[in-house]
Formats: C-alpha cells, structure tokens, sequence
C-alpha cells in the first residue's frame, strides 16, 4: 500500500476535513507515491521517534500533534520542529499527523476520557453549526434508485450512527427539449411531462464536491435539477468535547481521586470546591480551556482538561469545579485508540507504537 492509499483510506475513517481551520493535519512530509513498510503511532514526531521509527523498519510516522504547525518558512535544524522534520526527510519517513481530526470526532478522544470515567449518554460539548448540507435532487422514478445508491457511495445520508437516509416525494416535473438538446426522454419542442421524485439527503460539508459529482454521474438527465441548502441544525456528532453523567453521584473529593486513579495522575489541580455533589462531567483533551462557558451552560458539575491559566480557574463561577489534569495526560489513550483502529482496517503491514515517552513535563513531588 502506497502512502497515499493509506492516507486514502484513515481518510474515511477519520476525515482530516473535520478538524479545526487553524490545525495542520494530513501528510507533513514525505512522498505519497512510496510504498509503505511499517507505521509506527506516536504522540509527537520528535527525533527520537524518527529514530526509532527507522530502528523499526518504520517509514511512516503517524503523530497526533502536528510537528509542522504554522510560520516555518526554512529547514536548517535550527530546533527541535526543524531537526525531526530535517531527519524525517533525510531517512524517507514521511509524517502524517491526525490532531483535533480526531479530537472534533464523535468516538475520538473526548469520547474515551468520558468511556475511561465511565461516563454515560454521551453528548458533543461544542457542535459544529453549519457544517451540514441538504441536497435536494429531482429524478425520474426509474432512476431514484440508482442515484440513491451513488449518493450513499459518495457518503451522503450519514447521520450520526444511521446511513443510507434519505426522503422522496412524489410529483409531476415538465420540460420541454430545444433545439441542440439530447434528452433523456421527450420530443425536441415539445413539452414533457414525467413522473419524478424530490430526493432530499444530508451531509457533511466537506463531501459536497464528492456528493455533486456522484450525483451528476449517477443522473439520467442531461440537465440536473438540484438545490444544495446550508443548515443551521447543530452536528451533534461533530464537533469540540463530550460531557456525561456519573453512574452515581459523589463528592468533590472523590471525584477528584477517581480522575487521579483513573489517569494515572502524580498532580491535579483544581479549582476551588464547590460543595456540590458531581454528576455530570464535561471534557475536551489537550487545551481545551475554550470548553469551560460551554460547560458551564450545559449544566456540568465539574469539567476536565489541561492547561488551565490562573485566572481561568475563575471561569466556573463557584458552580463548578475545574479540573487540569495534564495536557498530555488527558490525551494519553490516543495511541492506543490510533492502534485500534489501524489494526483493524490495515493488514498488509505491521502497526507499531513508540516506545518513547514524548510528554515535556516532568513533576517533582
């Protein structure tokens, strides 16, 4: 399998297209047309990962941070993003890095923290709006079908864990054939009137140019008649975060030694208490202080992510409490869910996680 196939396919299972605007994901470095020997997953493609990566027979690092992140304008080894990328290029291991993809996915990062908590009813913290289309199609009823089908290949109809939706209805459409025309059905200058059906499917935003093309491909008609709506629907399986509720309430205390039993945490650090019973717990991975307002409104007793600034344990009003757990702790079960998910869909090379620890911050207790 060629880097590219590969890229192809963790493509479909986690579309690079829903990660933020400001993120790098995608291929970093490297030629897409070369063969695949081995991946090796890791958390940050630092150049001790590059050497273990060419140690293991690996040319395809696959990171969750990004390496390349914005303003490199030169590759000299003047520091550490320059010389792993340098080294990378050097050796033939291309970079491929996945980040807030995965992070803004529904069964992504977010979700396990929560899975990890035994969290139930899990819900997007901060859905995407405007980030879902409605394509609404006329066809001829011999055909319906036929376009159903190729618009489904091309992924419309996805709606949280339900495929293949969709809605027709019914009606008379009329046309008349001028001069120059080859029509499907119907006589040059005369009016026609035929049978067709008003299919109407969602999507993602990013698949329109895939959804149009299917649709173009797959329609009888030399003319389409379509009409793509942006919708103002909240994509609840799309977006920043997850929170849940506890199986059972309890207090702040042992709230806080079950995330740091759970996370395997030496320090955590928190916000003033509350005195409230915890029961519903809100969460994004890595950075995720642009979660706690949206926290706060939803409802949450207590909420968890990593780089907390002083003034922004202010930030839960007393009615809830704020929990820093460590930006590469919280994000600590990505390789193994990166594994998972490679082992399962990709069989024609071996799948390997780093062995080295990339996490910069060190505690002295």
């Amino acid at each position: 399998m060629t880097i590219h196939d590969f890229i192809s396919k963790l493509n479909s299972l986690i579309p690079f297209r829903q990660a933020e605007d400001f993120d790098n994901v995608g291929l970093l470095c490297g030629v897409p047309e070369r063969e695949i020997t081995r991946v090796l997953i890791a958390h940050d493609a630092l150049e001790e990962v590059i050497d273990e990566a060419e140690a293991r027979g690996a040319n395809v690092v696959l990171a969750f941070h990004p390496i390349i992140f914005s303003g490199l304008k030169s590759i000299t080894g003047k520091n550490y993003v320059e010389r792993a990328v340098l080294k990378a290029i050097e050796k033939k291991i291309a970079i491929i890095a996945i980040h807030t993809a995965l992070d803004n996915d529904f069964l992504g990062v977010n979700h396990q923290i929560g899975k990890e908590l035994g969290l139930e009813n899990l819900r997007t913290l901060m859905p995407k709006n405007k980030s879902l289309k409605q394509l609404v199609v006329y066809v001829p009823n011999d055909h319906l079908e036929v376009l159903k089908e190729a618009l489904f290949q091309a992924g419309a109809g996805n709606i949280g864990f339900y495929d293949e939706c969709s809605y027709a209805l019914g009606g008379n459409g009329t046309f008349r054939p001028k001069k120059g025309a080859n029509p499907y059905c119907g006589t040059i200058g005369e009016r026609e009137t035929t049978e067709e059906s008003a299919l109407s499917v969602i999507f993602e935003d990013y698949k329109l140019p895939a959804v149009i093309e299917a649709m173009k491909s797959a329609h009888p008609y030399e003319e389409v008649a379509y009409h793509i709506y942006t919708l103002d629907n909240e994509n609840q399986y799309l977006g920043l975060g997850q929170y849940g509720e506890l199986p059972e309430e309890m207090d702040e205390w042992d709230f806080l030694s079950l995330i740091k039993n759970k996370f395997n945490l030496k320090v955590v650090r928190y916000s003033p208490l509350t005195n409230k019973k915890i029961k519903k717990v809100g969460m994004i991975g890595g950075s995720g202080t642009i979660g706690i307002k949206a926290a706060l409104a939803k409802g949450c007793d207590a909420y968890l992510t990593g780089d907390v600034k002083y003034h922004e344990f202010y930030q839960g009003e007393d009615k809830m409490l704020i929990c820093d757990i460590g930006h590469f702790e919280s994000e600590q079960f990505v390789m193994t869910q990166l594994f998972e998910i490679l082992s399962e869909n990709f069989t024609t090379f071996a799948v390997l996680k780093t062995t080295q620890n990339t996490n910069p911050v060190n505690y002295f207790i």
